[in-house]
């Protein structure tokens, strides 16, 4: 039986599902930018409201400081743009915001100083945005050699023709999923570094048992899921950000119903790892094996689709099904 709502119930819920979703879809579109907005937003109702000198105009300065050292030049001035449009508006609508010294002809000492601390906020974003996009440029430097040593270290672990390449292409595809899962930039750059990762304790293992065409025995198979510890106990070692991911390799042949490798299960399995998993057997089914020929691309998607809930996590499924619905999980071609 449907309960009718009062009318202002209804009002208040569209309002509410509308902010929701604005602010979802801003989110998405630019994060930065509503930070940004909201902060300013934040320091003109105070300096409306609260403050009546002049003075509080440096919280502008540390708006703009940090707007530019966290997001580069052009949003720092973006920022200093609006803080000078923001207070331009409270000194023309409320003047007596801003006092002047007695002696002064009030509305020109107004706008004088209201001149040259815009200018100087303007100097200000874009100092400190070019010292950002410095070391932007040198942190993006050494990411890309970063990754080009684990592509590099990635391809020893391929031993043969049947999973030459394969840990890059994982990467590829992990990517594009955890892109519809809106993963964060952090978690992405994690699940990148896992997927080129994930089968390095490989080169611990026999190849001999790696290339083997025939089913394998209980021993030959144990042998083969030893390689996420070898993997582990090769990074452990290392210091720094790869540490990170090895929660995420050590995972990754988790199942989501508990039947896998290890004991973890549904939510337990780190969200980084249920995706990489995905793409991993989306790799493995798409490229020719000693044991089987490949897979189509769609007859790969409806055997992941059927592992829903049981081999995968069915967020990460969806996920799935939506990059492959876009064409994005086209068999990935490296040239060598």
């Amino acid at each position: 039986m449907e309960i009718a709502l009062p009318l202002q119930t209804w009002r208040t819920r569209n309002l509410l599902g509308w902010i929701e979703r604005f602010g979802r879809e801003a989110r998405k579109a630019n994060p930065e930018l509503l930070v940004i907005f909201l902060v300013i937003l934040m320091a003109g109702i105070l300096n409306a409201l609260v403050v009546q000198d002049a003075v509080f105009l440096g919280v502008y300065n540390i708006v703009v400081v940090v707007a530019a050292f966290l997001f580069g030049k052009k949003k720092g001035t973006l920022s200093a743009l609006l803080c000078v449009l923001i207070v331009v508006l409270l000194a023309f609508f409320n003047p007596p915001l801003f006092r002047a010294p007695a002696d002064t002809h009030s509305s020109l000492y107004l706008w004088a100083s209201l001149g040259g601390w815009a200018g100087l906020l303007l100097v200000t974003a874009g100092l400190v945005g070019t010292l950002y996009e410095r070391q932007q440029r040198a942190f993006n430097e050494l990411r890309s050699t970063y990754y080009g040593l684990l592509e590099i270290l990635s391809t020893f672990v391929s031993r043969d023709t049947y999973t030459q390449h394969h840990s890059y292409r994982v990467s590829v595809y992990a990517l594009k999923i955890g892109g519809w899962m809106n993963l964060d930039s952090d978690s992405l750059e994690d699940l990148r570094a896992a997927a080129l990762l994930h089968d390095v304790g490989k080169l611990d293992v026999s190849r001999e048992i790696l290339c083997k065409a025939a089913k394998l025995t209980r021993e030959e198979f144990e042998e083969i899921k030893s390689h996420v510890a070898k993997g582990i106990r090769m990074i452990s070692p290392v210091a720094g950000s790869l540490r990170r991911v090895l929660p995420i390799i050590l995972s990754h042949h988790d199942k989501y119903d508990g039947t896998g490798y290890g004991p973890a299960q549904g939510e337990n399995i780190p969200l980084e790892a249920r995706v990489l998993t995905v793409a991993d057997v989306y790799d493995a089914l798409t490229t020719d094996r000693p044991y089987r020929k490949a897979m189509s691309p769609f007859e790969a998607r409806d055997t992941i689709a059927q592992g829903a809930s049981k081999d995968f996590d069915p967020q990460v499924v969806d996920a799935f099904l939506k990059a492959f619905t876009h064409g994005e999980m086209e068999i990935v071609d490296v040239q060598i």
